[in-house]
């Protein structure tokens, strides 16, 4: 067995952080998948290399084992398969009857290969290395054999975005996926970063192990006239002087329609009304609805007349 120099393989430095490693892979997939080098057998090749050195450095446990591992390798090449001073049952598992070695880890592949028809890993499994090191039944004699368990498929996510209306009476959406059109329904309630989930939609499983599922994380598109505080609302309502001052009613704005809004004598600039219900409704109880504050713009008089200016100096002169 060769010694394999993952981080050469994806090309990112010893010392590289997890998102280096996931970027550096994501590109090499999508470089040398087999989908995009249709029958070239090199390309497919280093796909299983990428995917492999990937398994290792994107699991934090596996990686340390690695890179331990590394420093004692050619002590075991100088010994010509035997082990010697290195404890390679730490590696290998515990020993079974027979002198054998098993070990039942299993190691999944964290990453998405998204628009490449869910087909995250070569034809084939990893190399006599990876095997020696993380999966595999060990005999006398350096012979190794994989031994497959089944294994559920990645999940993968998508962002949809949707309009406040949306949010408030509930929508749906129709998604293309390998070939297939899913229509998701979206509760009303949802907000912004609400996770749909869409049992069964995700990658293939492994070795006859269930698929994965459809996340779908939802984005509320901001609203030019009211703004959202969980499953209550805020909108500004424009109030006339003279309302503001006698009292009156205004005409208040909703999702569902105009309501009207009764406004007491003297009336200050800023002041907050609460309409019951007139909110968002709550996402696990949809009958139940938030509510809407509504929150006063006293609005000036503008273009007045001579006869208006002397009321208005009348009445300051009243009030000094």
């Amino acid at each position: 067995m060769d010694y394999k120099d993952y981080y050469k393989i994806l090309g990112v430095d010893r010392n590289a952080p997890e998102k280096d490693i996931k970027k550096a892979y994501r590109s090499l997939a999508r470089k040398y998948h087999p989908d995009v080098n249709p029958g070239d057998k090199a390309a497919e090749e280093r796909f299983k290399e990428i995917n492999e050195a990937y398994e290792v450095l994107a699991d934090s446990a596996k990686r340390k084992k690695y890179d331990e591992f590394g420093s004692s390798w050619q002590q075991y090449q100088r010994a010509g398969g035997d082990p010697g001073g290195f404890d390679w049952s730490q590696w290998a598992g515990r020993a079974q009857p027979g002198g054998q070695r098993v070990h039942t880890e299993y190691v999944d592949i964290n990453d998405i290969l998204g628009g490449l028809g869910g087909r995250g890993r070569g034809n084939g499994g990893f190399s006599d290395f990876f095997e020696a090191l993380f999966g595999g039944a060990a005999g006398r004699g350096g012979n190794w054999q994989a031994q497959a368990q089944p294994a559920r498929g990645q999940d993968f996510e998508q962002v949809v975005e949707i309009t406040l209306e949306e949010a408030m009476r509930g929508t749906t959406r129709l998604l293309q996926a390998d070939g297939r059109r899913l229509e998701v329904k979206i509760p009303a309630g949802v907000d912004t970063g609400s996770r749909i989930r869409m049992a069964g939609e995700g990658a293939e499983g492994m070795g006859r192990g269930p698929k994965g599922d459809l996340y779908l994380r939802v984005q509320v598109q901001p609203h030019p006239r009211f703004q959202r505080e969980g499953d209550d609302l805020r909108t500004s309502v424009p109030v006339d002087l003279y309302t503001a001052v006698l009292g009156g009613e205004v005409r208040v704005p909703t999702l569902t329609g105009n309501i009207m809004l009764k406004v007491p004598p003297e009336t200050q600039n800023g002041r907050v009304f609460r309409l019951k219900g007139q909110g968002m409704p709550r996402l696990k109880s949809p009958d139940e609805r938030g509510d809407l504050l509504a929150t006063v713009e006293v609005t000036l008089p503008s273009n007045l007349s001579g006869k208006e200016k002397e009321l208005f100096q009348d009445l300051a002169q009243l009030r000094a």
